[in-house]
């Protein structure tokens, strides 16, 4: 597997910095990946969906520990490349901007 394109866009929800889509192989696609910035450090979390309950479950999620590095290592790389934490913020900052006015 793959991943073959990283899109990210910024937000301004609490910790979370952007939201990413990773396409693999060429065919498949997934969204509404998160870029946080929790107390360890950046991290990618996986798409979930709110529970009745309250709680909160993973869409879809990596098998195993190698799989969820690589699609880690994939999103924060090119995060990074795209400006990392500051530069999202910024973004983040003016489309918030944007829709107040």
């Amino acid at each position: 597997m793959d991943i073959t394109k990283v899109t990210l866009r910024p937000v301004a929800m609490n910790k979370v910095c952007a939201i990413a889509s990773i396409v693999l192989d060429d065919a498949f696609v997934i969204h509404d990946l998160r870029v946080v910035n929790g107390d360890k450090g950046l991290f990618v979390a996986m798409p979930s969906r709110k529970l009745p309950s309250g709680d909160f479950r993973d869409i879809c999620h990596p098998i195993n520990t190698e799989t969820r590095t690589r699609i880690q290592q994939a999103v924060l790389d090119q995060f990074q490349i795209e400006g990392g934490i500051e530069a999202f913020a910024d973004a983040a900052d003016e489309s918030v901007q944007i829709a107040a006015d």
